[in-house]
């Protein structure tokens, strides 16, 4: 760390008793004041201020958590979290409008509406690779939809996680939204509260066990969990700029990002070009030495990189593969997979039962494996193979190839001649599918999440022609009812 970045403030945590947080998100919903339109705009421009305001703050703990550099927290953590507000400021006032609903001619003269309202009190629960983004930006829409919320930060990114609980009472001082801090003793105790919702982002093991504590208050959930994001690419002559964004991609915030390419396949006869052009693609973005670089991020705990440390066996090193313990440094890295898996040269297994560790898991860190296989379609059978991706990513010029991989798998997001962008699309739902989670937010999908759409039925008394589906029934009254009732309108 260089003399001129900012120094992380020393924060005290929150005192106040889970209960009581709890309790007092959930006496300022229970009155009302914050479903009006006006509220819900005046808390977006609160959460934009608590951001604008502090931005330096904010720089500094994702540094201190994470060796984000400015630019890559205003990029991937700040910015994206911002624009999200800025474009549900801008769209909120249609989004919450009650809709027109059908009425079936049975029913008329009637009138139907959807009428979206607030669910209640909203738990969020951030993961420490983005803890400003994965805590924020479902805030934004828990907000919006005129419900309140706690906030519980992740305990492993613990500057950004004391800067968020030092804030919030400033800027939410009426309770409409609340934070808890702290590790398993705290989180657990959280989810035995009641909430009306939980978001959750993190493993699939952790999002179990959320679940699990949801259904014992029959609570929704939105849980984003990721898993092994795949990568195709066969466009040779777009291979340099393809490499370039899928370096990119793998190793921001040093791989640990749930969207992340996970593995890259490929044909065989394309894999030492490929290797080629991401050895120049690190080299361009992180110099020589990505050691030595600012905009170079570290593994977030000592447990972590031991975890990485050990995916390196039983692979080939050909690009990067430095590593220190003491730093928590894991270069830039990318293997090669002889064989795929099991022997097998033409079908890679992916998953747990893969003969090597580093296709076995999510990686989650700067470790990129170059799997060859014979064809798109074997490289669409094994994605099918095992668990849904969050993401999937696409590099070629092939019109056909596109739509292979669109319509015969199934992921939370299809990304063409990119990785990881779609995340920063407000208009775009973001979520898994299957392992990889359930349920989607951002933008008016956001609303949607966390908002209830009661339908509302008038049917006036005069004329009263609901007696024509009342007894006693004439046989000319029961034709006409039967025509009615199955009109389909």
């Amino acid at each position: 760390m260089t003399t001129s970045m900012p120094a992380t403030p020393r924060l005290p945590k929150a005192a106040a008793p889970i209960s009581r947080t709890v309790a007092d998100a959930r006496a300022r919903y229970d009155s009302g004041a914050t479903r009006p339109l006006a509220a819900r705009v005046r808390s977006l421009h609160a959460l934009r201020a608590m951001l604008t305001e502090n931005e330096p703050a904010f720089e500094a703990a994702l540094w201190s958590d994470l060796h984000k550099s400015p630019a890559e927290a205003q990029v991937t953590e700040i910015g994206v979290t911002i624009a999200e507000i800025n474009h549900t400021l801008r769209h909120l006032r249609r989004w919450a409008r009650p809709r027109r609903g059908p009425v079936p001619l049975a029913l008329l003269p009637g009138r139907a509406r959807l009428v979206p309202e607030p669910l209640g009190v909203v738990l969020v629960m951030s993961a420490w690779n983005y803890p400003v983004q994965v805590l924020l930006n479902p805030l934004a829409g828990v907000l919006a939809a005129g419900n309140t919320a706690v906030l519980k930060p992740s305990e492993l990114a613990p500057a950004t996680s004391a800067l968020v609980a030092r804030l919030v009472p400033r800027y939410f001082p009426d309770g409409a939204v609340g934070v808890v801090e702290g590790g398993v003793p705290e989180t657990t105790e959280l989810l035995r509260e009641h909430f009306d919702h939980i978001v959750f982002t993190g493993s699939g093991t952790v999002g179990r066990i959320v679940m699990r504590a949801a259904a014992e208050n029959l609570t929704p959930v939105t849980l984003e969990l990721g898993g092994k994001s795949p990568v195709w690419i066969d466009d040779d002559a777009g291979l340099r700029a393809a490499a370039r964004r899928l370096a990119w991609a793998k190793f921001t915030n040093a791989g640990q990002t749930c969207v992340a390419p996970d593995y890259v396949m490929t044909t065989p006869d394309r894999v030492p070009a490929l290797v080629d052009a991401l050895r120049d693609a690190i080299e361009d973005l992180w110099g020589t030495d990505p050691r030595a670089s600012e905009r170079y991020g570290r593994i977030v705990n000592e447990r972590q990189f031991d975890r990485l440390v050990g995916l390196l066996d039983g692979v080939e090193v050909v690009a990067g593969g430095e590593h220190d313990r003491g730093e928590r440094y894991v270069a830039p890295t990318v293997v090669t997979v002889p064989g795929g898996g099991r022997g097998d040269a033409a079908r890679p297994v992916v998953g747990p039962d893969a003969a090597v560790p580093v296709l076995r898991e999510e990686i989650f860190g700067p470790i990129l494996p170059i799997v060859p296989v014979a064809s798109a379609e074997e490289a669409v059978r094994v994605i099918n193979g095992w668990d849904k991706p969050l993401a999937l990513y696409v590099f070629t010029s092939s019109a056909r190839t596109r739509r292979l991989f669109e319509q015969r798998t199934s992921s939370g997001a299809v990304v063409h001649d990119a990785a990881l962008v779609h995340v920063a699309v407000p208009g775009l739902p973001f979520g898994g599918v299957g392992a990889s989670g359930m349920g989607a937010y951002h933008g008016a999908y956001s609303l949607r999440t966390f908002s209830h759409l009661k339908p509302v039925l008038s049917k006036p008394l005069r004329p009263d022609t609901l007696r024509l589906v009342q007894p006693p029934f004439a046989e000319r009254g029961l034709r006409l009812t039967r025509a009615l009732m199955r009109s389909g309108r």
